[in-house]
């Protein structure tokens, strides 16, 4: 009774657009990888860690087909993902992008080329481009291929630390050993291969740093603020502070701007109050407020 009622719950909730958007994500993001692990991967024997490199490694001893192996080794591993990951939710989204990517690597490899180059760099920048965007949307959809993807999502909802950190301490053991195997060489590219991979995966997931953050301590705080408002149409928010040396009193202003109007803080700031202290960060979405609306004119 309570699967039958956490079924009918989830009907409940689903969206048939954002399952559909959902889809599409899952779909083209096994599709890269697909394209990853057959084009650039597989010829080149970069055994780039994870299922995939010990499908390699499988493969390469026995002649036993890597998508087959990789799906066979996943069976435990989307357990745990099940127990721990958000359960039918979790597994719904998994066994799909699972499936079809275990059994695309070795159905796909009927058209798809053996291999564009036999430039170990060329395999490597590029199989690391393209695995890391499809791996990507596949986070985004919040989804893996399972195999050491369940692990490392587990590690980073625990700790925080970001996807391609966790892949270099995971993935990168996984590399040596089967340098042992392949060589040290393309041990030491299927490294390259994996900081690219996760820097891909991080830029796809998270999306490019499209505003600026800006904190500005003045003694001129109304006049600052409009200056803002005025000529950048952002909104600005300001808060009392104290300079813990000097022990004088100040107040500290905050805004998110488009990269572009970075200068025209500083211009602004600098003609109304000189000695204004400015510090810019830089952010990856901003929702809301004078932003917002203003983006959307």
């Amino acid at each position: 009774m309570k699967l039958k009622q956490r079924l009918t719950d989830w009907r409940a909730d689903f969206n048939w657009r954002n399952g559909l958007q959902t889809t599409l994500q899952l779909t083209l993001g096994a599709l890269l990888l697909i394209v990853s692990y057959n084009v650039f991967q597989i010829p080149a024997k970069l055994a780039p860690g994870g299922l995939g490199g010990i499908g390699i490694l499988i493969n390469d001893l026995t002649g036993f087909p890597p998508g087959v192996a990789m799906l066979i080794m996943n069976i435990p591993i989307l357990y745990l993902g099940f127990r721990t990951l958000g359960r039918f939710q979790f597994l719904i989204r998994t066994l799909y992008a699972v499936l079809l990517y275990n059994l695309g690597v070795d159905i796909f490899a009927r058209w798809l080329p053996p291999g564009i180059t036999d430039d170990l760099l060329l395999n490597t920048l590029y199989g690391g481009v393209v695995g890391g965007i499809g791996s990507g949307l596949l986070y985004r959809a919040r989804s893996t291929v399972a195999g050491t993807g369940v692990i490392s999502r587990i590690v980073q909802t625990r700790t925080g630390l970001p996807i391609s950190q966790v892949y270099i301490f995971i993935d990168g053991g996984i590399i040596l050993l089967l340098g042992l195997r392949f060589g040290w060489e393309n041990a030491l590219y299927a490294m390259v291969m994996l900081f690219i991979w996760g820097l891909a995966a991080d830029y796809t997931l998270e999306g490019p740093s499209v505003i600026k953050t800006v904190f500005i301590v003045t003694d001129s705080t109304e006049e600052v603020a409009q200056a803002i408002i005025g000529r950048l149409g952002v909104g600005v928010t300001a808060w009392p502070a104290q300079g813990m040396y000097s022990g004088q009193d100040h107040s500290i202003l905050f805004c998110t701007v488009n990269r572009s109007d970075v200068n025209t803080v500083h211009l602004v700031v600098s003609e109304i109050d000189p000695h204004a202290f400015i510090v810019v960060g830089q952010g990856h979405r901003a929702t809301g407020g004078l932003l917002r609306a203003r983006e959307t004119m």
